[in-house]
């Protein structure tokens, strides 16, 4: 079963926010072209609360989040995010049961 985890990140102000979802998304380039076993990167915004983004990663397995870490782009945006930032938080999950996207 995969390997997941969700960030909570809570955003300086409106501008910080701006300029984090345009790192993500540089990220996710990276992430969608070179990372085969990452199987959800999905950022969300908060409904009620547009400082906060919560992000749902689910990898195949620990060695696929192992080398996601270790790609330019993730270290790229590990290292840019904290100007942005407030605060974030993590929680790690071991997956059960899912329903997943397949890929044809």
């Amino acid at each position: 079963m995969g390997f997941g985890l969700i960030v909570r990140f809570r955003l300086r102000d409106p501008q910080a926010a701006a300029a984090f979802d345009r790192l993500v998304e540089q990220a996710l380039n990276g992430i969608r072209a070179h990372e085969p076993q990452t199987l959800v990167y999905a950022s969300h915004v908060d409904q009620g609360d547009p400082l906060v983004r919560v992000f749902y990663e689910l990898y195949a397995n620990r060695a696929a989040f192992e080398l996601h870490e270790e790609q330019p782009h993730v270290k790229y945006f590990l290292a840019e995010r904290g100007q942005y930032l407030d605060s974030f938080e993590v929680t790690f999950l071991d997956e059960l049961a899912s329903k997943r996207p397949t890929s044809e």
